[in-house]
């Protein structure tokens, strides 16, 4: 059986570093492995898109509906989309991790923008490190200039 290692961050962005990070950035989706128990949703999915807009249900929707067909995702369940607080940290990875902050003292503490997040559990045969190697991983998608 894989053990999932943490992943090591060096170092926080800042408030700038932020906003020159996200620049050009239309969305961050990360995979993770889910908890072992649940077997028919083995991958955590975490969607950031880059507004601070508060979207209506028809939109978010919508939104949800066509990154499960872009990416062949089935079966989401216990979805939250939200506006939450993400912080940025390097790691030994070539792109910065988004962060999402659930703590009171992390929202506190580490620097963070607000982000339009879709977190939920769902299945897929295109994220084998996540879903088999129980890795965690992320892409970044950039508007056209």
């Amino acid at each position: 059986m894989a053990v999932a290692n943490a992943i090591i961050t060096d170092k926080y962005f800042d408030q700038i570093e932020i906003s020159n990070h996200l620049k050009n950035v239309e969305y961050i989706i990360m995979a993770a492995p889910a908890p072992d128990h649940f077997k028919d949703t083995p991958i955590q999915f975490t969607i950031f898109l880059n507004t601070q807009d508060v979207l209506p249900k028809d939109i978010k929707d919508a939104v949800l509906d066509k990154f499960l067909d872009d990416n062949g995702i089935r079966n989401p369940k216990e979805v939250m989309s939200q506006l939450m607080p993400v912080g940025f940290s390097m790691s030994q990875q070539d792109t910065a991790m988004p962060l999402l902050l659930i703590k009171k003292e992390d929202q506190r503490s580490i620097p963070h923008a607000i982000m339009h997040v879709m977190d939920f559990l769902a299945d897929s045969d295109n994220f084998f490190e996540a879903k088999q190697e129980k890795l965690t991983g992320w892409t970044y998608s950039y508007n056209e200039e």
